[in-house]
Protein backbone atom coordinates (compact mmCIF):
# COMPACT_ATOMS: atom_id res chain seq x y z
CA UNK A 1 0.00 0.00 0.00
CA UNK A 2 2.54 2.53 -0.92
CA UNK A 3 -0.13 5.05 -0.46
CA UNK A 4 0.29 5.59 2.51
CA UNK A 5 4.01 6.66 1.64
CA UNK A 6 2.50 9.31 -0.94
CA UNK A 7 0.38 10.16 1.93
CA UNK A 8 3.02 10.91 4.10
CA UNK A 9 4.91 12.97 1.24
CA UNK A 10 2.19 14.98 0.68
CA UNK A 11 1.72 15.75 4.26
CA UNK A 12 5.71 16.76 4.32
CA UNK A 13 5.22 19.12 1.46
CA UNK A 14 1.97 20.57 3.16
CA UNK A 15 3.99 21.47 6.47
CA UNK A 16 6.83 22.76 5.01
CA UNK A 17 4.53 25.23 2.91
CA UNK A 18 2.87 25.96 5.40
CA UNK A 19 5.90 26.81 7.76
CA UNK A 20 7.07 28.90 5.24
CA UNK A 21 4.20 31.13 5.48
CA UNK A 22 3.74 31.00 8.75
CA UNK A 23 0.66 29.46 9.09
CA UNK A 24 -1.10 27.84 12.22
CA UNK A 25 -3.66 25.69 10.06
CA UNK A 26 -4.51 24.64 6.48
CA UNK A 27 -8.11 24.69 5.83
CA UNK A 28 -7.76 22.87 2.11
CA UNK A 29 -6.16 20.45 0.42
CA UNK A 30 -6.63 19.95 -3.28
CA UNK A 31 -5.49 17.18 -5.69
CA UNK A 32 -5.12 15.90 -8.42
CA UNK A 33 -4.82 12.28 -8.98
CA UNK A 34 -5.06 10.60 -12.66
CA UNK A 35 -6.76 7.66 -13.27
CA UNK A 36 -3.09 6.36 -14.50
CA UNK A 37 -0.92 7.57 -11.53
CA UNK A 38 -1.53 3.92 -9.83
CA UNK A 39 -2.74 5.65 -6.95
CA UNK A 40 -6.28 4.02 -4.98
CA UNK A 41 -8.13 7.45 -4.16
CA UNK A 42 -9.66 5.62 -1.43
CA UNK A 43 -6.34 4.70 0.39
CA UNK A 44 -4.94 7.70 -0.18
CA UNK A 45 -7.81 9.73 1.45
CA UNK A 46 -7.49 6.92 4.59
CA UNK A 47 -3.77 7.70 4.64
CA UNK A 48 -4.13 11.02 4.43
CA UNK A 49 -6.49 11.04 7.37
CA UNK A 50 -4.89 8.98 9.28
CA UNK A 51 -1.26 10.41 9.51
CA UNK A 52 -2.68 14.38 9.51
CA UNK A 53 -4.43 13.54 12.76
CA UNK A 54 -2.51 16.50 15.48
CA UNK A 55 -0.90 18.22 12.52
CA UNK A 56 -1.96 21.47 10.89
CA UNK A 57 -3.21 19.38 8.47
CA UNK A 58 -6.05 17.42 10.55
CA UNK A 59 -8.93 19.85 9.71
CA UNK A 60 -8.47 20.78 6.07
CA UNK A 61 -11.27 19.82 3.60
CA UNK A 62 -9.62 17.61 1.32
CA UNK A 63 -10.28 17.79 -2.80
CA UNK A 64 -9.44 15.48 -4.97
CA UNK A 65 -9.95 15.80 -8.93
CA UNK A 66 -9.20 12.92 -11.43
CA UNK A 67 -9.15 14.36 -14.84
CA UNK A 68 -9.73 11.80 -17.78
CA UNK A 69 -6.70 9.77 -19.68
CA UNK A 70 -6.13 10.69 -22.98
CA UNK A 71 -3.47 9.23 -25.39
CA UNK A 72 -2.58 9.70 -28.87
CA UNK A 73 -1.67 6.82 -31.74
CA UNK A 74 2.04 7.78 -32.79
CA UNK A 75 0.76 6.32 -36.40
CA UNK A 76 -2.11 8.23 -37.39
CA UNK A 77 -2.18 10.92 -34.61
CA UNK A 78 -5.95 10.34 -33.30
CA UNK A 79 -6.43 11.23 -29.94
CA UNK A 80 -8.64 9.10 -27.60
CA UNK A 81 -10.01 8.47 -24.25
CA UNK A 82 -7.73 5.76 -22.42
CA UNK A 83 -8.44 3.33 -19.58
CA UNK A 84 -5.26 1.95 -19.39
CA UNK A 85 -1.62 2.80 -19.82
CA UNK A 86 -1.49 0.51 -23.46
CA UNK A 87 -4.45 0.96 -26.03
CA UNK A 88 -4.98 -0.10 -29.26
CA UNK A 89 -5.77 3.28 -31.27
CA UNK A 90 -9.89 3.02 -32.53
CA UNK A 91 -8.96 4.81 -35.87
CA UNK A 92 -6.22 2.44 -37.29
CA UNK A 93 -5.46 -0.48 -34.64
CA UNK A 94 -2.21 0.55 -33.82
CA UNK A 95 -0.95 -0.16 -30.56
CA UNK A 96 1.59 2.61 -31.05
CA UNK A 97 0.29 5.29 -28.24
CA UNK A 98 1.27 7.52 -26.17
CA UNK A 99 -0.15 8.68 -22.83
CA UNK A 100 -0.93 12.72 -22.74
CA UNK A 101 -2.63 12.94 -19.96
CA UNK A 102 -3.84 10.24 -16.88
CA UNK A 103 -0.36 10.03 -14.48
CA UNK A 104 -0.91 13.28 -12.52
CA UNK A 105 -0.32 13.12 -8.90
CA UNK A 106 0.02 16.77 -7.53
CA UNK A 107 -0.71 18.95 -5.17
CA UNK A 108 -2.61 21.69 -6.60
CA UNK A 109 -3.83 24.46 -4.30
CA UNK A 110 -3.19 24.83 -0.68
CA UNK A 111 -5.72 27.11 1.27
CA UNK A 112 -3.99 28.20 4.90
CA UNK A 113 -4.98 30.23 7.88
Amino acid sequence: MHELSIARSIIGAVHEEASRQGATSVLELELVVGPLSGVEIPSLEFGLQVLSRGSVLEHAALHITSPKAEGRCLDCATCFGLEFHYAECPSCGSFRTEVLSGRELKISSIVIE
